[in-house]
């Protein structure tokens, strides 16, 4: 095996760890982001019923 296939391979490997950490870190701040919506939702809701709303 040459060098060059090696640094191929190893470069590789490193791009799929980096995309799973990527991955992993956007679906962590797309929870956070629709909790947050779905909270914020909720709250302008209950100003409405209570009639608090503007």
């Amino acid at each position: 095996m040459s060098k060059n296939t090696l640094v191929t391979i190893l470069a590789v490997i490193g791009a799929v760890v980096v995309l799973g950490w990527v991955l992993k870190l956007s679906f962590k701040l797309l929870g956070l982001l629709i909790g947050g919506a779905i909270v914020i939702a909720i709250l302008a809701g209950g100003q409405k019923l209570l009639g608090n709303g503007k």
